[in-house]
């Protein structure tokens, strides 16, 4: 089961894969951010369930991305 500490580890690795292999996917970096809480909401603790979805959609952007490359 991925801990919170795993899940920011795993983002991070995923994050760095865009950003050396697949450089012309970065400007959908932010857009993907904004899946994470804001400390405007009325929950913006950042728990585990927020984490595991933003790595699920980095991956699934790469995935996407070479799949019809």
């Amino acid at each position: 089961m991925n801990t919170i500490q795993g899940l920011l580890t795993k983002i991070s690795e995923k994050t760095r894969e865009i950003e050396e292999h697949y450089p012309e996917l970065q400007k959908y970096l932010n857009e993907t951010r904004i899946t994470l809480p804001h400390g405007d909401d009325d929950s913006p603790e950042i728990n585990k369930e927020a984490l595991e979805n933003h790595l699920n959609s980095l991956t699934e952007m790469v995935e996407k991305y070479k799949a019809h490359k």
